[in-house]
């Protein structure tokens, strides 16, 4: 295909990223394909092929190297979508899927219709890096968690049970002597783990105090700590992109899916969309919020009512509730600035 030069007009450019070349795919005025190239996927092949083209919209999916990618090419001067690759469904479910066509789909429904591709609103490169100093957390929580369970397993198949013990301090547990070659380079990597994850623990303190102090708001809620409210800020990112506080909830998953056809609207499961961690998070605070030591609230009040309506699935489906509308509440917090009042609608209730 023959290369654009810069006097083509050009309508939208499509980009499929990968993770060692993007394939590229230029459409002039009418629509049509005048250019198909495969570039390497690096900060100098992107600063070449594109400083030579004329501001025009370029459209990219999410993926590993979307932000960069995003960050550079709005740099250069373009206009730059980033298409919900769960959401494209005339990508995803093209029976003859391949990069072409994938980078070609995306520039002629950026150049159409730029509403069906739901783009995803980037977050600044600030933020991203605190996100990923919770992550890195994260990561190291759950590697730490694996250990533990191989040490104790390790001990019971030689016939031995470790003491029970907290997560952060099974390192200290005294065990066989048999059993030392095993679990002794294991407890010192629990050990070194313990430490570095409390290190991450004081700088997400500061990142709350310093760089962030609306986090405070978020932690007037029982259950709600420095690291579910310092993900829960730089998730939502700038609270007035979303008209409704409900909104949050859906935007994190939390909302049931739907599938309504004529009088059929079967009840369904939570779409499970968005964010990941901050859905767990929000879980993760739900159970303390209708575990035994959270304190008397609406959000409890609400939760325990519907767990009362069924056993162990009736449980469960008041934690999700209860986590859904703990996005709501602390969305409504971060954007009113408000103090935050457990028993607010219970008062209303009573008054009237």
């Amino acid at each position: 295909m023959a290369k654009a030069s810069v006097s083509t007009e050009i309508s939208a450019i499509g980009v499929d990223l990968g993770d060692r070349r993007c394939q590229v795919c230029v459409l002039d005025g009418e629509g049509g394909v005048v250019e198909e190239a495969s570039i390497p996927t690096t900060h100098s092949a992107f600063e070449r092929k594109f400083r030579s083209i004329p501001r025009t919209r370029v459209v990219i999916e999410t993926g590993t190297h979307a932000n960069w990618i995003h960050d550079l090419l709005l740099e250069i001067g373009h206009e730059v979508l980033v298409a919900n690759a769960r959401k494209v469904r005339a990508i995803s479910a093209n029976e003859r899927k391949c990069d072409a066509l994938d980078a070609r789909m995306l520039a002629k429904l950026g150049r159409v219709d730029a509403t069906l591709l739901q783009p995803v609103a980037v977050r600044p490169e600030q933020a991203r890096l605190d996100l990923g100093l919770i992550r890195a957390r994260a990561a190291l929580v759950e590697t730490r968690t694996s250990l533990v369970n191989s040490v104790r397993g390790l001990a019971k198949t030689a016939g031995h049970r470790l003491a029970s013990s907290s997560t952060e301090s099974i390192h200290k547990l005294p065990f066989d002597a048999s059993l030392e070659s095993s679990l002794l380079p294991l407890m010192a990597t629990l050990e070194q783990i313990s430490k570095t994850i409390t290190e991450y623990d004081k700088k997400i303190e500061a990142l709350c105090r310093e760089r962030y102090p609306q986090t405070e708001l978020l932690r007037q809620v029982p259950g709600v700590g420095p690291i579910s409210s310092l993900y829960f800020v730089l998730a939502v990112g700038d609270p007035n992109r979303f008209e409704d506080a409900r909104d949050v909830a859906a935007y994190f998953g939390l909302v049931p899916r739907r599938d309504q056809s004529g009088e059929r609207d079967p009840q369904m499961r939570i779409s499970k969309t968005g964010d990941r961690m901050a859905r767990t998070l929000l879980v993760q605070c739900a159970h303390y919020i209708l575990g035994r030591f959270g304190p008397d609230s609406d959000l409890r009040r609400f939760g325990l009512r519907l767990a009362e309506r069924g056993e162990k699935s009736g449980k469960k489906r008041a934690v999700v509730a209860t986590a859904r509308k703990l996005a709501v509440v602390l969305f409504a917090l971060l954007r009113s600035g408000m103090a935050y009042e457990p028993l607010k609608n219970s008062a209303k209730d009573s008054a009237s």
